[in-house]
């Protein structure tokens, strides 16, 4: 096997950190980016989580990893927003949820903190949706 290719049989585990809890419960009823209409979420740390979760703070940004777990993961090529009208493309240049990993990627804005609760602003996110990681929004080079 070439250096450069995948490992076919690697494998990873990934286990979830917490849930979304959200109103969207359907895809059809979600937007297709959190800054176009999503409404208010929560997300909701697992107990064995809660000291990593410690230090996040109201009104600032964070990204937020999930598991699109109603997401298809056989699809190489999407037409861009589902509009047929635009060519066909590879996932890996789309934010198509559907794709061989489905990893969400969502900037949202922490407007409360409540215990092991989050509630955020744009999170496009359906309702169950496991969160795998939380991270930063790094503003400038003394932050990373």
């Amino acid at each position: 096997m070439d250096a450069a290719s995948p490992d076919a049989a690697a494998q990873f585990s990934v286990r979830p950190v917490g849930r979304v809890r959200s109103p969207l419960k359907r895809r059809e009823d979600a937007p297709r980016q959190g800054d176009e209409g999503a409404p208010e979420a929560w997300l909701d740390f697992a107990p064995e989580f809660a000291r990593a979760a410690q230090e996040l703070r109201a009104n600032t940004d964070v990204l937020v990893l999930t598991w699109l777990d109603q997401a298809r993961r056989d699809v190489l090529a999407v037409h861009p927003r589902g509009e047929t009208d635009r060519p066909e493309t590879g996932v890996f240049s789309t934010r198509s949820p559907d794709r061989p990993n489905p990893i969400g990627l969502h900037r949202v804005r922490i407007a409360e903190v409540a215990g092991l609760s989050l509630r955020v602003h744009d999170l496009e996110a359906l309702d169950g949706t496991p969160v795998i990681d939380v991270k930063p929004v790094l503003g400038g080079p003394e932050e990373r």
